[in-house]
Order: C-alpha cells, then sequence, then structure tokens
C-alpha cells in the first residue's frame, strides 16, 4: 500500500483579496487530484519559529507521486501565479510514514 503525499504550507498572505482569487483558482487542481484539507488556518500556537501570524494548511494526497503531481500541473502552476502576487509562502511535499 503506497504511503500518502502531504503539502505543508506555511503562508503570510500580503494581498487578502488577491488570496482569494488564489483559492478559487487552486481549487481546480485540488479537485482534479482528490487533495482533503487536514488543517486549513485553524487556531494555533507558534511553540517555537518564526511563524507567528501565518495561515497553516496541511494537505493530504493519496501518494507522494500524486502530492508532486499536483504541484507540477499547469492548473496548480497557474494559480502559484496567483499565490506568489498574494502571499509569500512555505511549501514543502513530504511523503507520510505510514500508508
Amino acid at each position: 500500500m503506497l504511503k500518502k503525499g502531504y503539502w505543508i504550507a506555511h503562508v503570510n498572505i500580503t494581498n487578502p483579496e488577491r488570496y482569494q482569487d488564489y483559492i478559487a483558482a487552486n481549487a481546480i487542481a485540488f479537485g482534479k487530484y482528490n487533495a482533503r484539507f487536514l488543517v486549513r488556518a485553524g487556531q494555533c500556537v507558534v511553540a517555537k519559529g518564526d511563524l507567528e501570524g501565518r495561515r497553516h494548511v496541511v494537505i493530504e494526497f493519496e501518494s507522494y507521486a500524486v502530492a508532486k503531481a499536483c504541484y507540477e500541473s499547469p492548473e496548480y502552476q497557474a494559480a502559484a501565479k496567483i499565490r506568489d502576487e498574494a502571499s509569500e509562502a512555505q511549501l514543502v511535499i513530504i511523503e507520510g510514514s505510514a500508508p
């Protein structure tokens, strides 16, 4: 059985109105690749590090390969251009530890 893949993002939104356009655009890729949001900007405590005020997101995919394919897809790359206009983001694509 394949291990799941995840995106872990920490986002500083610099243009909230434009960021809404990014959310609408990324929905196309996330739907195509069956992405599932596990965390999407809920309450948090930054226990260590310089992440205060950032939006935290964890997205689950069927596998690491699917997570990478989603990121590399034309649909997401179009959305990423909008993301970069509206925010400063750190994003990790990572394989899960267990199937």
